[in-house]
């Protein structure tokens, strides 16, 4: 009989510690916001399907979280204030009801509900003062609804079938009563109370495996030795303090599997390294912690091996061992293209058209690779499924049902694929990179990023100066009686900063909203070090790190991108090297009720420039034929490109004296979920480190609805095709 393919989905359970250690609050909701929409959700599908079997990787940072808002004792004050009273609440709180209660996808989780998506209206999208002046509008009655709707819709698909009280909820929709809100939030106390037991029987079943990931989600390897991004990076630029800490690396490893085996009564057997960055010396930690197998990304196996991923890929498809002196590891790597469809492309599709193309994929894997016999899909467990139609419940539980039915492929976690197969790849040394370009680039080099470091590594170096006792816990020494308190709490304070997720948010290449709280969450973890220790805090820690950019520009062009002209985000790194502006900062008066555009990037290769503008919905339920979204570019001419519905290539158009003529080049644009636009690069005669500007509007029936920005165009740098890959972002 054929061996099956094995297909192994692991699921990344993350969240960073929102838990402000001075005031002892939480800063942002978000893992209790996952809680009841994704951790419960993704655990019940597994559970509904039979044949099911997944791995759930849990990062103990979250884990502690859950805990405490499970048992009542977490203070948010976003639960605090959507639980009060509206006539309780003060004008301030008012205000940050107002501010906060939209954050949802507003496709999946606004739009669906008529009452949601009319506050939404009511609320309008201006400034802070313009929002005072919108609580006048705002009755008892609609903040009642606004509260109960923002946690109603942040609560799972599965867990809606699964309790019908969410039901009764949904089919009211408006004119809440007190003790609707009460039930809503009682029901949701019980989901949060359910989760860790309901992992804990999947395992035991035999329907899942746990696995877990360093205790704050640090980057082992930078901490092991900040210099192991020169391998990847060799023209990095490296914080002025060397970063080198083998011993924090393995006690946030340590630290993380004794907090497993509190919560699920049993070891773990693997890990997920945070964001799946390895180096020699981390996965030699790993081991000597006894984990059994780790899991990185397919680039770094890329790397690490002479002679490439072979016919087909198959070495990728392969599990391996990494022999490290006397130490050995099994090793698992992520197939990139399948991962990153789960999480950036289906959401779009219908799920059973999904499925089929994932199925398809499958058994392509099986038959172009000789050999293969795991094919590993390894993506967050909570971020994707907010774009997903009910928060992907279709959708996954086609899949498992599609691919436990399919002749030739078994879901299998990762433990039952090495009892199952022979190890007969060998790896003695592994490439030191992450799943993001196999490097250490989103976390180190940008000065922001480095600044972070310099603070870190101040504040460790002070602990270790003003107490023995923290520099005997940090070195790893045992030390007679019962720990210091003090001393440990220092040393959490410590491992909480390195964690990744502050270091995600310094630089050019990722944007949030939140980016400002993430930033002082990681100085006020650093502050609590000086405090404990009653130590004066430095007065840098009171400055963001965080810059703030001119009106609506977040970043600028990092790397040259060839994205595909397709209307859809079907890779993370497509986009990734390109420039960004926040087109909700920069929005047209004529829309006070809404920011029809979201987001506009830019970017270029050798031979074209590369447009994407993002809606606050997907934009081929925004535009309708006869609608004509215009990018308007300005270098030393001007030019434009007319986007219409249907067509997907037009002319670029010149301005000249006579109006507009075309210019004989042809520009091609997809207008789908995004739009994204290709201009040949020629024409336009840019100069490298030349400047262009830009701006988009919006017209229909002749009129023009919207100009983004209002006043002065965006400007756009265009270093030229020598702008490299190896920067900031990469």
């Amino acid at each position: 009989m054929t061996a099956p393919l094995y297909i192994t989905f692991l699921w990344h359970m993350h969240q960073p510690y929102y838990k402000d250690p001075l005031k002892g609050e939480y800063v942002l909701p978000w893992t209790y916001l996952h809680a009841v929409k994704d951790y419960y959700d993704m655990a019940a599908i597994v559970d509904e399907v039979p044949g099911a079997r997944v791995v759930f990787n849990f990062v103990p940072s979250l884990l502690e979280q859950l805990r405490e808002y499970a048992d009542g004792t977490a203070n948010d004050p976003f639960l605090r204030l959507g639980q009060m009273a509206p006539a309780d609440l003060t004008e301030d709180e008012r205000l940050f009801v107002l501010e906060n209660f939209f954050a949802a996808n507003r496709q999946r989780m606004i739009e669906p509900s008529r009452r949601y998506l009319e506050l939404l209206f009511l609320v309008g999208n201006g400034s802070r003062g313009a929002l005072r002046e919108r609580l006048r509008s705002f009755s008892d009655q609609d903040l009642l609804d606004l509260q109960v709707w923002f946690f109603l819709a942040w609560t799972g698909e599965a867990a809606r079938r699964r309790h019908p009280e969410f039901q009764q909820l949904l089919k009211k929709g408006r004119n809440f009563t007190p003790a609707d809100k009460a039930l809503l939030f009682a029901k949701q106390r019980e989901l949060l109370q359910e989760i860790i037991p309901l992992y804990r029987r999947l395992h035991a079943e035999g329907k899942a495996e746990l696995a877990v990931s360093p205790a704050f989600h640090p980057i082992l390897p930078l901490l092991c030795d900040m210099n192991s991004a020169l391998t990847a990076m060799p023209r990095v630029n490296l914080p002025a303090t060397r970063f080198k800490h083998p011993e924090d690396a393995r006690r946030q490893v340590s630290q993380g599997v004794t907090c497993f085996k509190e919560f699920f009564g049993m070891s773990p057997a693997g890990m997920w390294p945070s964001e799946g960055s390895v180096s020699d010396e981390a996965l030699k930690i790993i081991a000597e912690a006894g984990l059994s197998w780790a899991a990185s990304d397919e680039g770094v196996l890329l790397r690490s091996l002479a002679g490439g991923l072979g016919q087909g890929r198959e070495a990728l498809y392969q599990p391996h061992s990494f022999r490290g002196g006397e130490t050995e590891l099994r090793m698992f790597f992520r197939d990139h293209a399948l991962s990153d469809l789960i999480g950036f492309t289906y959401s779009q599709w219908d799920a059973a058209r999904a499925v089929k193309d994932f199925i398809g994929r499958l058994r392509a894997i099986r038959e172009q690779a000789r050999g293969a016999r795991v094919v590993s899909v390894i993506l967050d467990g909570e971020n994707a499924w907010e774009y997903y139609p009910g928060n992907g419940y279709e959708f996954l539980k086609s899949l498992y049902t599609a691919i436990a039915a399919s002749d030739g492929l078994e879901l299998a976690t990762f433990s039952t694929v090495l009892e199952q197969l022979p190890v007969e790849r060998t790896l003695s040394h592994i490439h030191p990179g992450s799943w993001i370009n196999a490097n250490y680039g989103i976390w180190v080099g940008h000065p922001e990023e480095n600044l972070g470091w310099d603070y870190l590594e101040r504040a460790r170096s002070a602990a270790i100066h003003h107490s023995p006792e923290v520099a005997a816990l940090l070195a790893g020494r045992e030390q007679p009686g019962e720990p210091d308190a003090t001393a440990q709490q220092v040393c959490n304070s410590l491992y909480a900063a390195e964690g990744s997720d502050w270091f995600w948010w310094y630089g050019d290449d990722h944007f949030s909203p939140h980016s400002d709280r993430f930033d002082l969450l990681f100085r006020k973890h650093l502050m609590s070090v000086y405090r404990l220790l009653q130590l004066e805090v430095p007065r840098e820690l009171f400055e963001p790190i965080k810059k703030k950019s001119p009106a609506g520009q977040v970043r600028e062009p990092a790397a040259l991108i060839t994205p595909t002209i397709n209307g859809l985000v079907d890779d993370y790194f497509e986009w990734l090297g390109a420039g960004l502006y926040d087109l909700t900062r920069q929005s047209s008066a004529m829309h006070a009720a809404e920011s029809l555009l979201h987001s506009f990037f830019y970017g270029f290769d050798r031979e074209s420039l590369y447009f994407r503008i993002d809606g606050a919905k997907s934009l081929d339920k925004v535009l309708t034929n006869g609608d004509v979204l215009t990018l308007n570019l300005i270098a030393k001419q001007e030019f434009r490109v007319d986007l219409e519905l249907p067509a997907e290539q037009g002319p670029l158009l010149m301005k000249c004296e006579g109006g507009w003529v075309d210019s004989g080049q042809r520009c091609q644009w997809n207008i789908a979920r995004i739009c994204e636009v290709r201009v040949p690069l020629a024409i336009i005669d840019a100069e490298p480190g030349g400047r262009l500007f830009a701006y988009l509007t919006l017209r229909r029936s002749g009129e023009e609805l919207g100009r983004w920005p209002t006043d002065a165009p965006m400007l756009l740098t265009y270093a030229g095709p020598q702008l490299e890959l190896e920067t900031w972002v990469i």
